[in-house]
């Protein structure tokens, strides 16, 4: 049975940014750039993560963090600096910064930054959940310190490694946030047996002629209560979730070069190399054979229609960590 989270993470193409040692004392307060996916363990002390329209998390000892799409947000002292001064790192040696106050930290933490290489890096994102936040489970701490000693050894093999690291890294702080209550999308989709079913099913077999009748079968629920419990917990409807996919994997199959723009219509799902160009260059914005010769940055389209306001992947106008050591 196909998994879909594996797919959408394997489709995202993750690779390391870079990986750094935090430690801090006394009162600080430092806002990273919005310069990709942003994750964080802490292993001594605490701090304060604060997001624009949320309340302020408190992180402790053991707790891993993961922002997706990291844009806007602030890690801090549990008592922060008075009039929300930022801290500017100071690199103690290759690899780890200094927050706050001179003398022995009271708080250590790895942070790092990872990049995904899809061209539907930002179609798939929007599936997830734009913060997880996991307490306790030491496998992540431990794949994040083993993130860090990667990066920052000139290994053979390594990109290969970070990118493996990396993969299981996504899959387990996600797999540990599935449930019912987290927000619309794939992940909440999967905690429902039965539009999981219905996910695994277009996963697996997406040149499948599907129809609601077909989905809300394998689902076991008639049509009308399959479509309005699809689009409650995913977000969107079946079928413009199955365009989704289908588009998304027809552009890595363009982007092998391997296959022709037919077989990757047959692929995908469409009677016709017609038909699928013609879908193809309403969802993408430009033909198949266009595409495959060349993808320009930003001709990806949301799931849920191109009127939604999506999150900037890669955006560094703000202060940002100082990148000396490691990679």
């Amino acid at each position: 049975m196909h998994d879909p989270l594996t797919q959408v993470i394997g489709l995202l193409r993750p690779s390391a940014s870079f990986s750094k040692l935090a430690t801090a004392a006394g009162s600080w307060a430092v806002r990273p750039p919005a310069e990709g996916p942003f994750y964080g363990a802490v292993l001594e002390g605490g701090c304060e993560l604060s997001m624009a329209g949320r309340s302020p998390i408190r992180l402790g000892r053991g707790d891993f963090i993961l922002l997706p799409a990291a844009d806007d947000f602030t890690m801090a002292s549990v008592v922060p600096p008075q009039g929300g001064r930022l801290s500017l790192p100071t690199q103690v040696k290759p690899g780890v910064f200094h927050l706050g106050e001179p003398g022995t930290p009271d708080t250590r933490m790895l942070v790092g930054y990872c990049a995904f290489g899809s061209d539907d890096a930002t179609l798939l994102v929007s599936l997830l959940p734009e913060l997880v936040v996991v307490r306790g489970e030491r496998r992540l701490t431990l794949l994040v310190e083993l993130l860090s000693e990667e990066a920052r050894a000139e290994r053979p093999g390594r990109d290969v490694v970070l990118a493996r690291l990396l993969e299981v890294l996504l899959i387990e702080a996600f797999r540990a946030t599935t449930g019912p209550t987290a927000p619309p999308g794939l992940l909440r989709g999967l905690a429902d047996e039965r539009v999981a079913a219905a996910l695994r099913r277009v996963h697996g077999e997406p040149a499948h002629p599907w129809t609601i009748g077909e989905l809300a079968k394998a689902s076991a629920l008639s049509r009308s209560t399959f479509f309005d419990r699809f689009r409650r917990e995913v977000g969107v409807r079946p079928m413009e979730y199955l365009l989704g996919w289908r588009m998304s994997l027809a552009k890595e199959l363009l982007r092998s070069g391997d296959v022709s723009v037919s077989e990757v219509a047959e692929r995908v799902g469409y009677s016709s190399q017609s038909t699928f160009s013609v879908a193809f260059a309403r969802q993408v914005g430009m033909s198949p054979t266009a595409y495959a010769r060349g993808r320009p940055v930003g001709s990806d389209h949301d799931f849920a229609g191109d009127d939604d306001q999506r999150p900037v992947l890669y955006r560094s106008d703000r202060y940002s960590w100082p990148r000396g050591g490691g990679i």
